[in-house]
């Protein structure tokens, strides 16, 4: 397991902002990533755990602490049942369900990062989340030190969320397993009007998985939001926001301060989000609300492809940018009165 000390975080997020952790271990199999762990606990030292750093904003001063970054390597398909390594990197790895011919992970290629980070944060793009297709996951329980499996139920899957996300100091994902779809070479039936129309179809329609895959690239690299080392509109975290979810009261309001501020005419999107909840658009929002794409006149700004991304555009520091989503949150909430939450982790850092 190699072993460095004062070293660099930056490079290793997709944000490239961070101080040094004052030690970092790199681990290469599931016996690394464990004892790596049990070491941290039994000492009592900070740990921070890292995967492909796509959803990481680390403070300036770094990480006081070890900083464990799990690089393990493992892909096994065995019919339509999918197993990763939680450090495989993700869009490898959808691309090779792809050229197996299958469904169920297509609309998420190009999103960065680990596989192990997914279960996580219930990743989801363009109509699709992992939690349709995840079955278990195994993952290193520090509260009772050991080897446990989560079936799909005990994940607790929700928009964004889960119960690693919910319990972050207790568990460890080491590998996770999907359950796939053999439709002949068609992807899942379509559930984002934009993928829809971009693909000539219906929603709910299914066309070739490499279409499918080829043409949510082409969307979120027009986003900016397929990593390029060239390009700083690919210098984030994806979406820095969640799309927030008002109650049926919450969003009544919304909606009389849009009318307030836009006009009658306007409506804000508006999508079910269970029995007495709606979800809207944070990036709706956030342009509505004057941060257009491009905002911005310091080293941290919003991305020019899309005002959901906040980026640094070479020379940014992670105060730059938290400087950036402070005042993008306070607009929006004195614009309509609702409250942004940031996706990523913040790390010795806060909004």
């Amino acid at each position: 397991m190699q072993e460095l000390h004062d070293a660099p975080l930056a490079p290793l997020t997709t944000f490239r902002l961070g101080g040094p952790a004052t030690r970092l271990l790199t681990a290469t199999t599931d016996a690394e990533v464990i004892a790596a762990v049990r070491e941290a606990d039994d000492t009592g030292t900070p740990l921070l755990l890292i995967g492909g750093g796509s959803n990481l904003v680390i403070g300036d001063k770094g990480f006081d602490g070890t900083a464990l970054h799990i690089a393990t390597r493992g892909f096994r398909l065995d019919g339509t049942t999918l197993e990763l390594a939680a450090g495989e990197i993700w869009t490898d790895a959808v691309a090779r369900t792809v050229e197996a011919g299958l469904a169920g992970v297509e609309c998420l290629a190009g999103i960065p990062g680990s596989a192990g980070a997914t279960p996580i944060q219930n990743v989801g793009a363009y109509g699709q989340e992992v939690s349709a297709t995840i079955t278990e996951v195994t993952a290193y329980d520090r509260r009772s030190g050991e080897t446990v499996a989560l079936s799909n139920a005990d994940c607790a899957f929700s928009y964004r969320h889960s119960r690693f996300k919910a319990e972050p100091e207790r568990y460890v994902v080491l590998r996770v397993r999907f359950e796939l779809e053999n439709a002949d070479g068609l992807s899942a039936p379509l559930r984002y009007a934009e993928t829809a129309r971009a693909l000539g179809v219906e929603a709910g329609d299914r066309v070739r998985l490499t279409a499918a895959r080829e043409t949510v690239l082409r969307l979120r690299a027009g986003k900016g939001m397929v990593l390029d080392p060239e390009d700083h509109d690919t210098w984030s975290a994806g979406s820095f926001f969640t799309n927030p979810i008002l109650t049926d009261e919450e969003f009544a309001a919304f909606r009389s301060r849009v009318a307030g501020r836009l006009g009658a005419a306007v409506e804000p999107p508006a999508f079910p989000a269970g029995e007495g909840r709606v979800k809207t658009s944070a990036a709706w929002l956030i342009d509505k609300a004057g941060f257009t794409k491009g905002y911005g006149t310091g080293p941290a700004r919003i991305s020019t492809k899309h005002t959901l991304a906040l980026t640094n555009r070479g020379e940014a520091t992670t105060e730059d940018l938290l400087a950036l989503a402070r005042e993008v949150v306070a607009g929006v909430h004195e614009a309509f009165g609702v409250t942004l939450v940031n996706e990523p982790v913040t790390v010795g850092v806060a909004l």
